[in-house]
C-alpha cells in the first residue's frame, strides 16, 4: 500500500466516521467511555489534559497482538523503536538517539506504574496484565524530567486485589512459537492483597543459517513478577518484585544491507558464500553471537490521602545483567566479534503531591532522586569459538546522578478558561566516571549541571467535553561524558564534555467527545538544539554536540462507535524533520573512492568503509519518517452462546533514514497488518484466538548497524499466524 494509497483510504473512513456521528447521535448511542489518564501525575480526564496523548486500554493491545512494549509503534503515530543490538531507543516525532555510551540514555522516558526505567538495555519487555500504555507526544521536561525531550511513555498494570481472579492463557504460532502467561490475585485478608504472575516465551528465529539452512537459532524468555498491596482506606503500601531472564539473539541475526549508492555492505574481502542479502538468512558467523540478560526489579510504593491532596512516594532498585557478543563484519569470516557486556544498577525516590479534585486551583509538586551506573565492558570474542575465550580490550562506566524538584499549577480562571504553569528545577552531576584501557582504569573530571524546564498552557473548554489549548514546553535530554569515545583517543586523551540537548516546543491542541465518537488533533513546531552525535572518523570513536534541528507537523486521532458492536479507530502524524545545520555529519564512503593506496590500507586493516565527515543542512533527520497512521477496526457480534469479536490494525509508515546523518540507510516505507478472530463463552471464562501478524507479508528492514567492517540489517518477520486459548476465573 502507497502512502497515498492510505491517506485516501484513512479520509474517507475518518470523513464517514464524522458522518457516522451524526447518525449516532441520532440514534442515540451511548456516550463514549471517559479516557482517564495520568500525563500530568494526577488522573483526569483525557479531554481535559493538554497533552497529545495516544492511550491504548487492554482491548486495543489485544486488537494489535501486542507482545512487547516495541509493538505499540503501531497504535501510536509518529512514535518509533528502533534497535541498536540489544539497546532499543524510541523516537517520538523526530526526537531520540542512536548513542549507546556509559551514562548516556534515551529521549523519551519510559515509566511503569510511576516508576522511570532510564536503561536503553530495558525499553523494550513483555507487557503483563497491562491496563493501559499512555504515549505523551512532545517534552514532559516539567513534570517527568531530564531525558524526556521527545517524550514518555507511561505502563500501568494492575494492583493486587482481595477478590480472587486469575487468567490463563497459551499460544502457539509460526516457527515453533509458544507463549505462555498466568496471573493470580487473592485477599490474605480484608486489607491485604498478593498477587503473583508468570510468563514463558520460546520459539525459533525465522532467518536460516545460509550454511546449513536450518533455523538453528531459538529465543527463551522468562519472568516472575509477584505484589503484595496493604490497604488501610486513607493509607497504602505496595511492594513488588519482578525477575527476568531472557536469551534472545534475534536482534543480532544479521544479513548483509544493501545500499544503492554505497553497494553491498560486506568487507571487499569476503567470497560471497562467507555472507548473505537473503532477508530469511544470516550468516554462521552470528552462530557466536549472543544476548542474555538477568534483570531484578524491586519497588515500593507507598500513598496517603491526606484530604487536600494525596501524597505518594515512589522507592524503586534495578539491577540488569547483559551479556552480549557482536558479529562486526557480518560474515562467516572471523573479523572481529566484539563482545559488550553491560552491568547496569538504578535507585530512584520520588515524592509526588497533588490536590484533591474539586478547588479551582489544582496542583502537582515533586522531589526526585536517580542514581544510575551502566558499566561497559568491551572484549576480543575472537577467540570464543576456538576455546581461547575472552580478551578484554577496555570499557568505561560514568555513575550519574539528578536531583529535582517540580511545581506544576492548573488554575480554573473560569468554567471555561484555564492557565497551567510549571517549573523543574534539576541538578545532574557525572562523577567518579572512568575508562579502561584493557583492565587499567584510568579517572575522568566530574561535570556537573543544572537546569530549569518550565511549562505554560492555556486552554479553553468551550463545553464539558471539548478542549482547545496552546502549549509553550521545554526539554532536555542529560549531559554525557565521552568515557567510551574520545576520553580513549589519543595522543590527547581529552574527554568531550557533551552538553546537555534541548528544545523549545510550541503545540496548539484540539479535544473532543461526544455520543460514540472522539477527536483529538494538534499543531506542533519544536526547536531542537544541541543534538548528541556519535561520530566515527579515522579509527576514532566519540559523541559531540553537533546538529540543530527544525521540527514542525501535524497529528490527529478519531474513534467512533458505529452501532450493531462495530467500533473503529483512525490515527495519523504527519512530522517534517530537518537538521538545519549538521557541521560534520558522519557519512560512510567506500574505501576505494579514495584510491588504491587507501583501499589497500582498508583491505589491511579489514574494513571496506571509511566515515568522514561532511558539513549538511536541510536534510531529513534520522529515523524521522513524515507520514505514520493506523487504522484499526473491531466487530463484537453474539456467536453460539458466546460472543465473537472480529478486530484488525492496519499500521503504515513512510521511509526515512536508519543512519545519523539523515543522508544515508534508508528504510522504505511499509505497512503491517494484524488480525484477530477470539471467541468468548457466555461467562467470558474461556476463550480461543486465532490470530495473523504481518498479514500482508511485507519484509522491511527493521534495523541497520553500520561500522567500519560491514553494514548488517536485519529484517522483520515474514507472515505468521497462531491460535491462542485462555481461561478467567
Amino acid at each position: 500500500m502507497t502512502r497515498s494509497a492510505f491517506l485516501v483510504t484513512a479520509s474517507a473512513l475518518a470523513l464517514g466516521g464524522v458522518s457516522t456521528q451524526v447518525q449516532a447521535q441520532a440514534r442515540g448511542l451511548d456516550e463514549t467511555e471517559v479516557i482517564v489518564v495520568t500525563a500530568q501525575r494526577r488522573a483526569e480526564a483525557q479531554v481535559d489534559v493538554p497533552i497529545s496523548i495516544t492511550a491504548i486500554d487492554a482491548r486495543a493491545l489485544e486488537t494489535a497482538n501486542v507482545n512487547e512494549l516495541s509493538d505499540i509503534q503501531t497504535l501510536a503515530p509518529a512514535l518509533r523503536f528502533d534497535r541498536q543490538s540489544q539497546f532499543v531507543q524510541p523516537t517520538i516525532r523526530g526526537i531520540g538517539t542512536s548513542i549507546t555510551t556509559a551514562g548516556g540514555g534515551s529521549n523519551v522516558g519510559i515509566y511503569v506504574d510511576g516508576f522511570y526505567s532510564p536503561n536503553p538495555a530495558e525499553a523494550d519487555f513483555d507487557l503483563l496484565n497491562v491496563r493501559s500504555v499512555q504515549v505523551l507526544k512532545g517534552p514532559q521536561g516539567t513534570l517527568f524530567g531530564r531525558n524526556t525531550t521527545g517524550g514518555a511513555i507511561l505502563v500501568e498494570t494492575a494492583d493486587p486485589g482481595v477478590d480472587t481472579a486469575g487468567e490463563f492463557k497459551i499460544s502457539y504460532g509460526s516457527f515453533q512459537t509458544i507463549r505462555t502467561q498466568g496471573y493470580v490475585t487473592t485477599g490474605l485478608t480484608d486489607n491485604l492483597a498478593v498477587d503473583l504472575e508468570g510468563g514463558y516465551a520460546t520459539g525459533q528465529a525465522f532467518q536460516r543459517n545460509i550454511a546449513s539452512g536450518e533455523r538453528d537459532r531459538r529465543f527463551r524468555n522468562w519472568q516472575v513478577r509477584t505484589g503484595l498491596k496493604l490497604d488501610l482506606g486513607d493509607v497504602s503500601a505496595k511492594l513488588r518484585y519482578q525477575h527476568v531472564e531472557t536469551d534472545d539473539a534475534r536482534p543480532l541475526l544479521y544479513n548483509i544491507y544493501v545500499d544503492e549508492v554505497l553497494g553491498t555492505g560486506a568487507p571487499s574481502f569476503a567470497p560471497p558464500s562467507t555472507y548473505t542479502t537473503d532477508p530469511d538468512y544470516y550468516a554462521p558467523g552470528a552462530d557466536r553471537s549472543v544476548v542474555t540478560s538477568t534483570n531484578d526489579i524491586v519497588q515500593l510504593t507507598i500513598e496517603a490521602d491526606l484530604g487536600f491532596a494525596e501524597l505518594a512516594s515512589f522507592t524503586q532498585y534495578r539491577e540488569q545483567d547483559v551479556d552480549s557478543s557482536l558479529d562486526l563484519d557480518k560474515t562467516a569470516l572471523t573479523i572481529f566479534q566484539f563482545g559488550l557486556p553491560v552491568y547496569n544498577k538504578t535507585f530512584t525516590q520520588e515524592f509526588l503531591l497533588t490536590s484533591a479534585p474539586g478547588p479551582r486551583l489544582q496542583y502537582t509538586a515533586g522531589l526526585f532522586y536517580l542514581f544510575n551506573s551502566d558499566r561497559y565492558e568491551t572484549y576480543s570474542d575472537n577467540g570464543v569459538p576456538q576455546g581461547f575465550g575472552r580478551f578484554r580490550l577496555g570499557g568505561s562506566e560514568a555513575p550519574t546522578r539528578s536531583y529535582a524538584a517540580f511545581l506544576d499549577l492548573t488554575y480554573a480562571l473560569s468554567e471555561k478558561f484555564f492557565v497551567t504553569a510549571g517549573l523543574r528545577y534539576a541538578h545532574d552531576t557525572i562523577e567518579n566516571a572512568y575508562y579502561n584501557v584493557g583492565t587499567q582504569e584510568f579517572g575522568v573530571d566530574d561535570v556537573k549541571g543544572d537546569k530549569l524546564t518550565p511549562r505554560v498552557v492555556l486552554r479553553y473548554k468551550p463545553s464539558e467535553d471539548t478542549s482547545i489549548y496552546a502549549s509553550y514546553a521545554k526539554g532536555y535530554k542529560a549531559a554525557i561524558l565521552d568515557v567510551g569515545g574520545s576520553c580513549q583517543n589519543p595522543p590527547a586523551f581529552q574527554c568531550n564534555d557533551v552538553s546537555p540537548e534541548n528544545v523549545d516546543a510550541f503545540e496548539l491542541g484540539f479535544k473532543t467527545r461526544g455520543n460514540g465518537f472522539s477527536l483529538e488533533a494538534a499543531a506542533f513546531y519544536y526547536d531542537y538544539r544541541n543534538l548528541q552525535v556519535s561520530l566515527f572518523t579515522d579509527g576514532r570513536a566519540e559523541i559531540i554536540n553537533a546538529a540543530q534541528a527544525e521540527i514542525y507537523g501535524v497529528e490527529g486521532s478519531a474513534s467512533v462507535q458505529l452501532g450493531s458492536g462495530f467500533s473503529l479507530n483512525l490515527g495519523g502524524a504527519y512530522v517534517h524533520g530537518r537538521y538545519t545545520d549538521f557541521p560534520g555529519a558522519p557519512v560512510y564512503m567506500p574505501c576505494a573512492q579514495f584510491g588504491p593506496d587507501v583501499a589497500a590500507s582498508c583491505a589491511a586493516s579489514g574494513v571496506s568503509y571509511l566515515n568522514v565527515p561532511v558539513d549538511l543542512a536541510d536534510v531529513d533527520m534520522q529515523r524521522t519518517p513524515e507520514f505514520t497512521g493506523n487504522l484499526g477496526a473491531r466487530w463484537d457480534v453474539p456467536l453460539a452462546g458466546g460472543d465473537l469479536a472480529l478486530s484488525g490494525n492496519l499500521y503504515y509508515t513512510s521511509s526515512f533514514f536508519f543512519g545519523p546523518s539523515g543522508t544515508q540507510f534508508e528504510g522504505g516505507d511499509y505497512e503491517v497488518l494484524s488480525l484477530r478472530a477470539q471467541w468468548d463463552d457466555a461467562d467470558k471464562r474461556f476463550f480461543v484466538a486465532v490470530f495473523g501478524d504481518n498479514v500482508t507479508d511485507n519484509r522491511y528492514v527493521n534495523q541497520v548497524q553500520y561500522n567500519n567492517f560491514g553494514f548488517g540489517a536485519t529484517w522483520s518477520a515474514p507472515r505468521s499466524w497462531g491460535v491462542e486459548l485462555g481461561y478467567r476465573y
